[in-house]
This record gives structure tokens, sequence and C-alpha cells, in this order.
């Protein structure tokens, strides 16, 4: 089995950047039609027309808003109507933790990151499963994160919402295995991301020294390739992992 995924149409949130612009194109260039979704439509639009003149792939922007169910019900009648069917999503949008500290966290850091980071995943699963139940097939991949399988003491609020992603992704493979659903999670550990040079600035270049047992962060297409390979036929029997992509941090 192979990653060729020809016929085959994938849906990304947080398509207009970082690891979700990635994974879009990736999905392009392994042959799929692509439906980028993102709150950001000059960003969305720019990776739709990359994947269109670059990859020579099919693709569509969507504007979404993945804290609104009724905006992710109409992403997925949009997808449909356009392509007929959506085979894979990468579940992805999301935004940091802006509070150092769970100490000083506010209510409205606590709104904001868990009605996009895991409300958001919520929201979009149920609509994916809506569809990919009456098709009998289809794969979903959740972006979590190491914060959502270790304790990281400045991702408080963030890691709460990540381990929440991971125990949905669980709950649900196991609940969907056996009508043809498959779904995972990857767990990035520190990655390339305009995110995560803005959160960390000047010590972005001696964090990700450290980070890990490589030595170095991630590039976004490090992360991309796992999704695909997860969406792919390849990875027929890999169901309910939350997968570790953090140069060995977590094994430590």
């Amino acid at each position: 089995m192979d990653r060729n995924l020809a016929g085959k149409v994938a849906l990304v949130t947080g398509g207009g950047s970082g690891i979700g612009r990635a994974t879009a194109i990736a999905f392009a260039r392994n042959a799929a039609a692509v439906v980028v979704a993102d709150a950001d439509a000059a960003r969305g639009v720019e990776v739709v027309k990359l994947i269109e003149t670059q990859v020579d792939a099919r693709a569509m922007f969507i504007q979404v808003d993945v804290t609104d169910a009724e905006s992710v019900k109409a992403m997925m009648r949009s997808a449909v109507e356009r392509f007929g069917a959506i085979d894979m999503a990468f579940n992805n949008a999301g935004v940091p933790d802006r509070a150092a500290s769970l100490h000083v966290s506010t209510q409205e850091n606590w709104d904001r990151v868990m009605s996009v980071n895991l409300e958001g995943v919520w929201h979009c699963m149920k609509a994916e499963l809506d569809h990919m139940l009456i098709a009998g097939k289809g794969a979903i991949v959740n972006n979590a994160s190491r914060s959502g399988l270790v304790g990281v003491p400045s991702d408080g609020v963030y890691g709460a919402a990540k381990h929440g992603v991971v125990g949905l992704t669980k709950a649900a493979a196991i609940e969907f295995a056996a009508r043809g659903i498959r779904i995972n999670a990857v767990c990035p550990g520190l990655v390339d991301t305009a995110l995560t040079r803005e959160r960390f600035g000047d010590e972005l270049l001696a964090r990700a020294q450290t980070a890990n047992p490589l030595g170095r962060m991630a590039q976004p297409e490090e992360i991309a390739d796992a999704v695909v390979w997860l969406c792919s036929d390849a990875a027929s029997f890999v169901v309910g992992v939350a997968l570790p992509i953090d140069g060995g941090q977590t094994a430590r």
C-alpha cells in the first residue's frame, strides 16, 4: 500500500498557515483534491492558488469559524457540493495559550483556547462523521500536541485542551472503527511556524537546541507527511493513536 490519494478529497482546517498549509500542500502532492478551510480568507486563498498553479491539483477555499457549529456544517456542505465527498480530514485549526502561567491565565484566555482547540475539533469531528458514516469510510486526524501527552508548566490551558483532543480522538476511534472510519491524532513538539516564532521570539533558537534529543525544531512538512500517511491506506491498521512527532522529547 502507498500514499497515492488519487480520487480522494481531503479537508484541512487551519489550512492557511503553518502545519495546516504544509499538510494541504502535501495532500495535493499525493494527488488528493484539497479543501483549505481557515478563518483568514487571504491566507487560505493564497494556499489554494499555490496548489492549483504549482502542484496542478484541485483545491478550494472555505472560510470557517470552527467555534461555530453552523459555520462548520456549512463548510462541510460546501465541500461536498464541490467535490462530492470528504474522504480525509485534518482538524488542525488552533490558537496558542497567551498566558505564561496557569496562575495568571484569564477567563478570556481559557474560553478562547478551549473554544478553538477543543470545542472546534469536536464541532469538526461531528460534521465529518455525519458525512463519513453515510459513506461507510473515512479517515480523520486531529492535531493535538506534545502538551496533550505530558504536563508542560507554561501550557496549562493549552495542555488541558490538547489532552481533551487526545481523549476525543481515542474515544471516537474505538466507537467508529468498525464502521469504516479511522481516527488518530498527531502530537507535534516544537515546530518552526510563524506562531512559534511569535511566541518564543529571541529565545526560540536556544529552546530548540535543548527541546529534544535531536536538538532542533521540526519543519511543518515533517508533521504534514505523518498526517498524509495516517490518512492513507498505508496506515490502514492504525487506529486511536496519539502519535508523538517531537524529536524524542516525550521519550525522556
